[in-house]
């Protein structure tokens, strides 16, 4: 099977998941649930969960404790995305070529969902020993992921990111900016899947390599698709990081050299995934990354 067709069947399979694992909407209160489940429903490439997936699958260990896994990092990065498009942040009006939560919703309803989806988020990663998954692995799992989209990871890059905005572009401040904002909840996702499915330490170090060059390059292309991408493809607006002052690579080294770049860490992420066993999966989520944009 191509990896295209593979990435879609598993979206399909994840999008199941979410809406398994989500509360009912019809669960006062129902506008909550709703807006809950109109943003973690929404589909979307699903990578994060597929890579979970995928990393523990390395280990071979409880793939049914790599579900619950998947789920949640879908539910982190359903939130920051409702909280990303708030007019108080990114002032976006479409995701994925619908309206915004917040246009929905209101500003309110909207807030409150991308918080409810945070808590879930912890909440069902507790319930892993019901799946079989120790009571050490499960806190090791919360831990990683609460560090990933905490202070010191995603609401950290977001932080800077809005800083940074309208300043003159300055590449160490934006490395930072997509390790955290971006690469943090990629990288989380790998060790969370890897650290259920009881991986090697020396698989995890490998898969923590790979996710850290995976996640840098996603953002690469991310920013050279919002100068080049089709609207109608990114389901948004072309050209709002620029509109908006936004640090991003071709910003500061053009096109041309931002494609490099991109290349360049994508090498590096298939160098690492060779590394593992039945690593041939990774390699090629690595190529789609890169083959996405250009």
């Amino acid at each position: 099977m191509i990896i295209e067709d593979y990435l879609k069947d598993q979206a399909t399979y994840v999008n199941t998941l979410v809406s398994t694992y989500l509360p009912d909407v019809s669960c006062e209160p129902t506008i909550l649930h709703e807006a809950m489940c109109y943003s973690a429903c929404d589909g979307g490439k699903r990578l994060r969960a597929i890579l979970a997936m995928e990393a523990a699958a390395i280990g071979g260990s409880n793939l049914e404790g790599a579900e619950i896994v998947a789920v949640a990092v879908e539910l982190v990065h359903a939130y920051s995305l409702i909280h990303d498009d708030l007019p108080c942040m990114d002032d976006d009006d479409l995701r994925r070529g619908k309206p915004t939560n917040h246009k929905v919703f209101g500003e309110a309803i909207a807030l409150l969902a991308g918080d409810a989806l945070l808590t879930y988020t912890f909440e069902l990663l507790s319930c892993l020993p019901k799946k079989g998954v120790s009571w050490e692995l499960t806190v090791q799992v919360i831990n990683e992921l609460a560090q990933a989209c905490g202070s010191g990871g995603m609401i950290a890059g977001q932080t800077l990111d809005l800083q940074w905005e309208g300043k003159t572009p300055c590449i160490d401040v934006l490395k930072k900016i997509h390790r955290c904002k971006t690469g943090a909840l990629i990288r989380g996702a790998v060790r969370c899947g890897a650290l259920v499915g009881e991986a090697s330490n020396q698989q995890l170090q490998t898969l923590t390599e790979y996710a850290e060059h995976l996640g840098l390059a996603f953002q690469i292309t991310d920013d050279i698709l919002d100068e080049i991408g089709d609207a109608k493809v990114m389901g948004k607006p072309q050209g709002s990081d620029e509109d908006q002052g936004k640090q991003t690579y071709p910003a500061i080294y053009g096109l041309e050299e931002s494609k490099r770049l991109a290349k360049v860490e994508v090498d590096q992420a298939k160098a690492h995934a060779t590394k593992l066993p039945a690593g041939e999966r990774l390699v090629q989520i690595a190529d789609f990354v890169l083959g996405r944009s250009f």
